[in-house]
C-alpha cells in the first residue's frame, strides 16, 4: 500500500507546488519585471515562498493521491477482493494512516522552525526588489525615471542604428519641479568603458529653464531662459541592479517570522499592557469624569476610599437637580454636557486603540494556531480522501482532481471565513482557526463508516432512486387525496 501510495503522492504534491508558485508569480509579476534581477535573485525568491507554500502542497497532494490510490484499487476490483479475504477498509489504510501521521509531525515541525526563518529572508528579499531601481530600459514615447535626478522620453528609435529621435528631458536635480527641460530632434547613447556611466549625445535642440537663486530656489519674477544648441551631451550614472540587502533582524518580531515558543512569549509580554492600558482608562474617566474634584491636584491621584464608596451609591439625581436654583441647573447642565461629551471621546477612542491592540494580537494567536490546523489537516483530508476513493472507484488524474480541488476549495473558504471573523473579533480564536479542521473530522469519520460499511454515497443512482421515490410517493397522495370526494 504505501509503495503504490508513495508515487502518486510525490507526483501530486509536485503538481500543487506549481500551481502555488504560479500563482505567487501572477500576484506579484509586476513587483518582479522590469527590475533587471538575476536569475539567482529569483531563484532564491521563488524557493523561499515554495518553503512556505509547501503545508498547503501537502494537504492538497495528500487528499489526491489518496483519492487515486483506493480509486484505482476499487477500479480493478483489488479493493473487493482484499474486502472479501476478510480485511476491513480501516486495516487497508493503516498503513498508509501511520503514514499520514509520520507526514503530520514533520510538516508541524517544518512549519514551526523552517517557515518562520525563509519567511524572513523572503519578506526581507522582496522588501529589497520593490525598492530596488528599475533596469535601464527606454521604452519608445514613455518616460524613464530610472536616473537619478532626470525624467527621460523618446520618440522613436532607430531600427538599424543607436540613434534616438525626439527626444524630452527634464532635469529634476534643484529639486524644484519641472525648472529646466531640454529638447532635441536627436541625439544617441553610449556607454563609458567603466562600464559605470552612459553619455547621452543630442543634436539641434533648445533648452529652457526657470532662473533660481543662489539657494537654489524659485525667484519671485521667474526669469526664463532659453538656449539653442547644436550639440549637447549629457553623462549619466547607469542605475546598479544589485539589490542593497537589508538586515533580516529588523522583522524577527514579526508573527510570520516566529515560531511557536516565540509568538507565546510575544503574546504573554504584550496582552497584560493592553489590560493595563483599558484599566488606567477606566480609572481616569471615575476620577476626572464621574466624580469630578474642584481641586485639579487632586485629578492626578488615584481614587480614594471616599470616591469609591461613592461610586457604590445609588443616588437620586432628580431630587438634587430639582433643589436647585435655574441658573445653578443651567450651569450644571452646561457642566454635564461637557463632561458627557468628554467621556464619550475618551470611550470611543479606548475603544478603539484596544480593539486594534487586539486585533493585532489576533495576528500572532491565529498563527500560533496555524500551524497545528494546517498540519492536522493533511491526517484529516487522508482520512476524506481514501474513504472517497474507495466509493467512487476511479483512478487516474481525471474524476479524483475534480472531486479534492472541491474539497480543498470548501476547507480553504472555512478557514478563510473563520480566520477573518477571528482577527475581527467576532469569535474567539480558536474556534476561527480550529471550526474547518472540526468540519474535516466529522466528514472524515462519516465517509470512513459509509465506505466500510459499502454504503453508495457517491453513487448517482442511489440519488436519482430517492428522488423517483419522492416524486412516487407525492403522485400516490395527490390520486387519494383527488378519489376521496367521490368515494364519499
Amino acid at each position: 500500500m504505501i509503495r503504490s501510495y508513495i508515487g502518486p503522492l510525490v507526483m501530486t504534491v509536485c503538481l500543487a507546488m506549481i500551481v502555488l508558485i504560479l500563482q505567487f508569480v501572477w500576484k506579484y509579476i509586476d513587483e518582479l519585471v522590469g527590475k533587471g534581477l538575476s536569475t539567482s535573485v529569483i531563484l532564491e525568491l521563488l524557493a523561499y515562498v515554495s518553503a512556505s507554500l509547501i503545508p498547503l502542497a501537502l494537504i492538497l497532494g495528500i487528499l489526491l493521491a489518496s483519492i487515486m490510490t483506493f480509486g484505482n484499487l476499487g477500479e480493478h476490483s483489488e479493493l473487493n477482493a482484499l474486502k472479501s479475504s476478510g480485511i476491513s477498509l480501516t486495516r487497508i489504510m493503516a498503513p498508509l494512516f501511520y503514514l499520514a501521521v509520520a507526514i503530520v509531525i514533520g510538516a508541524f515541525l517544518f512549519s514551526n522552525y523552517t517557515i518562520p526563518k525563509t519567511n524572513m529572508k523572503f519578506y526581507t528579499l522582496l522588501m529589497d526588489i520593490r525598492n530596488a531601481r528599475p533596469e535601464f530600459d527606454i521604452k519608445e514615447g514613455q518616460f524613464y525615471n530610472g536616473l537619478e535626478g532626470y525624467s527621460m522620453k523618446i520618440g522613436k528609435r532607430s531600427k538599424n542604428s543607436r540613434m534616438l529621435y525626439d527626444l524630452m528631458i527634464y532635469d529634476h536635480t534643484a529639486k524644484q519641479g519641472n525648472v529646466s527641460v531640454t529638447i532635441a530632434d536627436s541625439g544617441f547613447l553610449v556607454q563609458t568603458e567603466d562600464k559605470l556611466n552612459i553619455m547621452l549625445t543630442l543634436y539641434n535642440g533648445y533648452g529652457y529653464s526657470e532662473q533660481l537663486d543662489d539657494n537654489l530656489q524659485m525667484k519671485k519674477t521667474r526669469p526664463f531662459r532659453r538656449d539653442q544648441f547644436g550639440m549637447q551631451q549629457f553623462l549619466f550614472k547607469i542605475p546598479s541592479n544589485e539589490l542593497n540587502r537589508t538586515k533580516e533582524d529588523l522583522f524577527k518580531d514579526n508573527y510570520k517570522r516566529q515560531n511557536m515558543s516565540e509568538i507565546s512569549k510575544y503574546v504573554a509580554a504584550y496582552m497584560p499592557g493592553v489590560y493595563k492600558k483599558r484599566n488606567r482608562v477606566t480609572e481616569e474617566l471615575l476620577r476626572n469624569q464621574y466624580f469630578k474634584m474642584e481641586d485639579k491636584k487632586d485629578t492626578i491621584t488615584p481614587l480614594n476610599d471616599h470616591q469609591r464608596e461613592l461610586a457604590k451609591i445609588r443616588i437620586n439625581a432628580m431630587s438634587l437637580y430639582d433643589s436647585l436654583s435655574s441658573a445653578e441647573k443651567a450651569k450644571v447642565i452646561d457642566v454635564a454636557l461637557g463632561l458627557a461629551r468628554t467621556s464619550q471621546t475618551m470611550i470611543k477612542t479606548a475603544g478603539e486603540v484596544f480593539r486594534s491592540d487586539q486585533a493585532w494580537m489576533a495576528r500572532y494567536q491565529i498563527e500560533w494556531h496555524r500551524k497545528l490546523t494546517l498540519s492536522i489537516a493533511c491526517l484529516l483530508f487522508f482520512l476524506i480522501g481514501a474513504p472517497l476513493g474507495a466509493i467512487i472507484r476511479k483512478g487516474g488524474l481525471g474524476t479524483p482532481v475534480v472531486v479534492s480541488t472541491m474539497f480543498f476549495i470548501f476547507y480553504h473558504i472555512i478557514s478563510l471565513a473563520g480566520e477573518k471573523y477571528a482577527k475581527a473579533g467576532i469569535m474567539p480564536v480558536w474556534l476561527g482557526m480550529w471550526g474547518s479542521t472540526l468540519i474535516l473530522l466529522f466528514i472524515g469519520i462519516y465517509l470512513t463508516i459509509k465506505s466500510n460499511r459499502d454504503s453508495a454515497v457517491l453513487s448517482g443512482d442511489t440519488y436519482i432512486l430517492i428522488i423517483r421515490k419522492f416524486f412516487r410517493f407525492g403522485r400516490q397522495n395527490g390520486i387519494l387525496s383527488h378519489e376521496n370526494p367521490s368515494a364519499h
